[in-house]
């Protein structure tokens, strides 16, 4: 949890839901980014790939998110997490507030979590919604239906918090954050963390270097990942 404050307080993820302009309806993002440390003794990489695709349409804009982290230490395999999410906000009455619905699919060898389906409903509002600064909170209920590699499958409905942000700064540094508080209703105790970090610094208009912090917890299994890696990435508008 400490790791979690000290990540809102000082870096922000993967900005999902795209800054459109009147013209631009499509948003694309991808992203491959990696560490590696060799010693005389030890060997580890990370591999970190995203894609992010989101569409506007009117009142409705739609974004899908996929990832997938693969890693190993001295030939030993110490991730392999994949996530997909789709999601669909609905712009009814004021611009900053909307109503959002989402499915997210995840496994993960890391948090030893082999099958996890996500639903539910919730709504947002944008306290900064510019080109330069976007701040967004959004809350909302979800039905999480778990397979676990070392417990009992079982489903429960969750509590979604989450906090998003997105800066630029001088058309050269992003700052893009998503961090969520997903707790159980029924289930004490039994709450996961998400937080995604990008920084990225721009090379040429739409090609960034990019650095990318990770930290997740899956507290029914009592485990976390912490991942700091980086590379390129590929922002569009069209």
């Amino acid at each position: 949890m400490k790791i979690f404050i000290l990540l809102l307080l000082i870096c922000p993820s993967i900005y999902a839901s795209a800054q459109f302009s009147d013209t631009a309806n499509y948003h694309i993002v991808a992203s491959s980014t990696g560490s590696i440390n060799k010693t005389n003794n030890d060997r580890a990489y990370l591999l970190n790939n995203n894609i992010n695709f989101g569409l506007k349409k009117k009142s409705i804009v739609f974004n899908s998110t996929t990832s997938w982290l693969y890693g190993k230490q001295n030939n030993a395999l110490s991730n392999n997490d994949f996530s997909t999410t789709m999601n669909l906000n609905l712009y009814k009455t004021f611009t900053n507030f909307y109503y959002w619905g989402l499915v997210n699919y995840n496994t993960s060898y890391s948090l030893k979590l082999k099958n996890q389906l996500l639903a539910g409903v919730g709504v947002a509002y944008s306290f900064i919604d510019t080109t330069n600064a976007y701040i967004n909170l959004s809350n909302g209920v979800l039905f999480d239906r778990s397979s676990l590699v070392e417990l009992a499958d079982y489903s429960t409905f969750r509590n979604s918090l989450r906090l998003q942000y997105h800066f630029l700064i001088k058309d050269i540094i992003t700052i893009d954050g998503s961090h969520f508080l997903q707790n159980s209703y029924s289930r004490k105790g039994d709450y996961i963390i998400r937080s995604n970090t990008t920084l990225g610094l721009k090379i040429i208009k739409w090609i960034s270097f990019t650095t990318a912090l990770n930290y997740n917890r899956l507290n029914v299994t009592q485990r976390e990942n912490l991942n700091l890696t980086y590379g390129l990435s590929i922002d569009k508008y069209f």
